[in-house]
């Protein structure tokens, strides 16, 4: 297929090259709508099914008014409640409000004499509109319409779920451009340092923006063809599309100018670039695919979107690099130096200097193997204790900065009201034979069956209070429980435990923001094993059919385990307890957004193995080439350091980019991605893999009789003696 490839590259480089420039052009006005349409919020994170979900669908259907709170406008004119100024300000929102067709009714304490509308100290009031069900996409308008009448009244700030929502959406795309903008400059700079050659040094970026364009495509189709997307979707995309890009692009254009100072010839050496590192850039896309595509075993929109975007951006990263980027180096030749120093271009194409820094650094290793990786893992164990006292939370208004309106307004009901109308747990109850027909016996007996169940749910540890029971239609009743301390806390998920635990009539569904955290957790947990067991088998696999080894593969797993050990406890350390959070501009929050563990499981072992792809495809090629075991090992390292060192610092740079997101769990995808990477290309990549080769000797390569079956019969291999020429160090 490669040799293909190549033949086709030859021969109509131009061709390929001006399809290329018409389908992006095609992607980017068809695809670059999904930026503005995607959106995202509570709904991303919902768990389809769940008693959480079963109960908000079933309050929706008997009231016609969404369970979440709606959205709420917090009053403060730093004057009484019960003064004009407040009354004419409660009464401008609660009009705004009224006046929108959005909202199903409007509560206010002139209105119900309800104190918990109002501040402990009496100086703050809150107005609540309930919206109606079923409106879709036009909450969101009703929040930018509602922000928009209020903007620039200091006396009144907006929050809710919705507000929530919306606000995360629109600081997503904000801080989506800003990342693309400071990154961009960075990765130039970078390239331009290590290619040497203004040409060169493009290409990456060219590529990774062509990448980014056919993705979007993708993610519009899909959105609108198959099924609704999350906009987080586009922060992966982004980042793993330029990184991924990048990678690629790093290893093609560095193996053709090796190939082109070994034989001036640009056909042969596009043809022993695609057969060497073109096949390697195959299986590391397979190893990615495989990894983000076991996102889809979980129900959450939020996990299934960055599923559809990481499949996206891995099958568009390996098109682009294996069939418009050899066509781009055909026509270029021999000018990629374009514009490059004469000294700095012959200090790159040096003869080949097996003393150089990669090289003693891999004969230092297999020297001290059993010193260095005991040591590696250690260090790589050490990272990653603090993860063993790990707190989870989900998205919610502390996830937004601090200055956003509904988190002052969450902390604010926090701190100062009797209770929050998000946090309160919603029991609903079905009976049987409480309709109209069944007369007032039957009623009568229903509801002494739901007072029953409000008394149990009192009694319950972790309940501040319950409302009586609400009829909401013939045979659906509601309860609304307080809890004791806040939302997400361990008591009140107790609590959420202990009512569905409680025996009650025919049918008791427990809804509300604390439930739905519990279903989200408990589908994690569920769904997590098969997820992992997709990794880890979808990784062996790749990793044998191109070593023809067992071992290698398996070692591969548990090297990685460590990387994703150590990531996350250096997440715990700076998100959850705060060490070092200021300079991610964020403060502690006590825990982890309960989604990335997960996403960033799938992604940093995919891109993990995707590395140790890199390193192995030139070990193995060094190996068939007739070195032994050790030097095999000290070639690999060798050759790849510089050019994979690289490639990991610019995948940093892209994906660490996120980091400087103003939403927390963007942060922690951010930080958590790049150090995956940064951990892999340094401690495993430079230690514990040389090491442990060397311990294990030609153990490495073995593999029982079946698999090495397999790996003969399916298996890609490595084509073509490594180059005389290479990249110094």
């Amino acid at each position: 297929m490669m040799d293909l490839i190549a033949r086709v590259a030859n021969r109509h480089a131009r061709l390929m090259l001006l399809g290329a420039v018409a389908v992006a052009a095609a992607a980017a006005f068809f695809g670059a709508p999904v930026i503005t349409s995607l959106t995202g919020g509570n709904p991303d994170f919902v768990t389809p099914g769940s008693g959480s979900a079963r109960a908000e669908e079933r309050i929706g259907a008997a009231t016609g008014i969404r369970s979440d709170g709606g959205i709420i406008a917090l009053v403060d004119t730093g004057a009484p409640v019960d003064d004009l100024r407040t009354r004419d300000e409660v009464a401008k929102v609660a009009d705004l409000m009224s006046g929108d067709p959005v909202f199903a009714d409007v509560l206010t304490y002139y209105q119900a004499q309800d104190r918990a509308l109002v501040s402990r100290d009496g100086t703050r009031t809150i107005v609540v509109g309930r919206l109606k069900d079923g409106a879709g996409d036009h909450y969101q308008d009703t929040v930018d319409r509602l922000s928009a009448a209020l903007d620039g009244d200091p006396g009144v700030r907006l929050g809710g779920s919705e507000v929530v929502g919306n606000q995360v959406v629109s600081t997503v795309q904000h801080d989506l451009e800003r990342a693309e903008l400071l990154a961009f400059p960075v990765l130039f700079v970078l390239s331009l340092w290590i290619f040497r050659s203004l040409v060169a040094s493009a290409l990456p970026l060219v590529i990774g923006g062509l990448n980014v364009v056919l993705t979007l495509l993708g993610l519009r189709l899909v959105d609108r063809l198959v099924a609704p997307l999350s906009i987080f979707s586009l922060n992966l995309v982004t980042a793993l599309g330029l990184g991924l890009a990048i990678d690629y692009s790093l290893l093609i254009v560095s193996r053709f100018r090796s190939e082109l100072a070994a034989d001036p010839d640009v056909g042969r050496a596009i043809e022993a670039t695609l057969r060497t590192a073109g096949r390697t850039i195959l299986f590391s896309s397979l190893t990615v695919s495989a990894a983000m595509a076991s996102l889809f075993v979980f129900r959450q929109r939020f996990l299934y979107s960055m599923a559809v975007g990481g499949l996206l951006v891995s099958a568009s990263a390996l098109l682009v690099a294996l069939l418009v980027l050899p066509a781009v180096l055909r026509l270029l030749g021999r000018h990629i130096d374009a514009l490059a120093p004469a000294r700095l271009r012959r200090s790159l194409e040096a003869p080949e200097n097996t003393d150089g820094g990669w090289f003693a650094l891999a004969r230092g290793v297999m020297r001290r193997a059993p010193l260095v990786a005991i040591g590696a893992s250690a260090l790589l164990v050490v990272l990653g204790l603090p993860f063993l006292k790990v707190a989870f939370t989900t998205v919610g208004p502390a996830s937004l900065p601090a200055g956003a309106s509904s988190r002052v307004v969450d902390d604010t009901l926090r701190a100062d009201f009797p209770a929050d109308p998000l946090e309160s747990v919603q029991v609903v109850v079905a009976t049987a034979g409480a309709g109209g027909e069944g007369g007032a016996g039957d009623r009568d007996v229903a509801r002494q069956r739901v007072d029953a169940l409000r008394a149990g749910i009192a009694a319950l540890p972790g309940a501040a209070s319950v409302t009586p029971a609400a009829q909401l239609d013939g045979g659906t009743w509601l309860l609304q429980v307080t809890p004791e301390q806040p939302g997400l806390s361990g008591r009140s998920q107790a609590l959420v435990k202990d009512v569905r635990a409680l025996p009650g009539p025919d049918e008791v569904l427990v809804g509300g923001q604390t439930a739905g955290y519990v279903d989200l957790k408990d589908s994690l947990t569920g769904r997590l094993p098969a997820a992992a067991l997709i990794v880890l088998l979808t990784s062996v696999l790749v990793l044998l059919l191109m070593t023809g080894s067992l071992v290698l593969p398996l070692k591969a797993v548990l090297m990685n385990l460590l990387t994703l050990a150590a990531t996350f406890g250096i997440l715990v350390l700076v998100f959850q307890r705060g060490h070092g959070a200021g300079l991610f501009g964020a403060d502690a929050q006590n825990a982890l957004d309960a989604t990335q563990p997960v996403l960033l499981f799938a992604m940093v072992f995919g891109l993990s193995t995707d590395y140790g792809v890199f390193l192995l495809a030139r070990i193995k090629e060094a190996r068939d080439a007739g070195a032994d075991e050790t030097e095999s090992v000290a070639q690999g390292l060798g050759r790849t350091g510089r050019v994979v060192t690289a490639a990991a610092v610019l995948f940093c740079v892209a994906l660490g980019a996120l980091a400087t997101s103003r939403i927390v769990f963007i942060k922690e995808l951010g930080l958590g991605t790049a150090l995956g990477v940064l951990l892999d290309a340094t401690i495993v990549r430079a230690l514990l893999v040389p090491s442990l080769m060397r311990l294990l000797g030609r153990w490495n390569w073995w593999a029982p009789a079946p698999l090495r079956w397999l790996h003969e019969r399916f298996g890609l291999r490595e084509g073509g003696a490594p180059p005389l020429v290479v990249e110094k160090s």
